[in-house]
């Protein structure tokens, strides 16, 4: 989910079901999954409120994320099968939950990204890297600054602007042959 749509560890860990479109293909963004310390407890809970405005958002579902979506409902209900009573039904709306259906620690998240980085021997990237990758990769496949700001859930696109708005050689090249486009094309006029 964070890869596939660029979205915050806490809001991808918030996605829940009954904010799937399904004949749409879209997601709902509304719940974001939050981590502290109470008491010397560690405590995990869904919260409602989002990081910003903007950060409360509908996205469509591009194929590969839909078909996971599709995998991972299919492989929770058999979860719920296998473990009965054990299965923890209080959070039967949230897509990303544990085989015992408990909510994921968001650091656990980022701990086990860096271990998998690890095993497979992976450039170290952090979690969130695959949030600015997303991005990278949207404004480098021609996707405006305005469309990346409300996928990704920046209050204004300045700031989308001053994070992702880095130029790569892709697109300079690729600006570069627009150019060389237009110049053949007035000369052929």
């Amino acid at each position: 989910l964070a890869g596939g749509l660029g979205l915050r560890r806490s809001e991808a860990l918030g996605a829940r079901w009954s904010r799937v479109d399904w004949e749409k293909k879209t997601i709902l963004l509304d719940t974001k999954i939050i981590e502290y310390k109470e008491n010397g407890k560690v405590i995990v809970e869904p919260v409602e409120e989002m990081k910003n405005k903007s950060s409360r958002r509908t996205l469509p579902l591009p194929d590969p994320v839909y078909e996971m979506l599709c995998e991972e409902r299919e492989k929770q209900d058999l979860y719920r099968r296998m473990f009965k009573g054990s299965y923890n039904r209080k959070y039967d709306d949230y897509i990303c939950v544990d085989q015992l259906g408990g909510l994921i620690r968001p650091n656990r998240v980022t701990q086990r990204f860096a271990d998998l980085i690890r095993q497979y021997g992976l450039r170290k990237i952090r979690f969130h890297d695959l949030r600015h990758t997303f991005a990278a990769l949207s404004l480098q496949n021609g996707d405006d600054v305005k469309t990346v700001q409300e996928n990704l859930g920046h209050a204004t696109a300045a700031f989308t602007l001053d994070v992702y708005g880095h130029v790569s050689e892709r697109m300079k090249e690729d600006s570069a042959a627009r150019m060389q486009g237009y110049f053949e094309n007035l000369k052929k006029a």
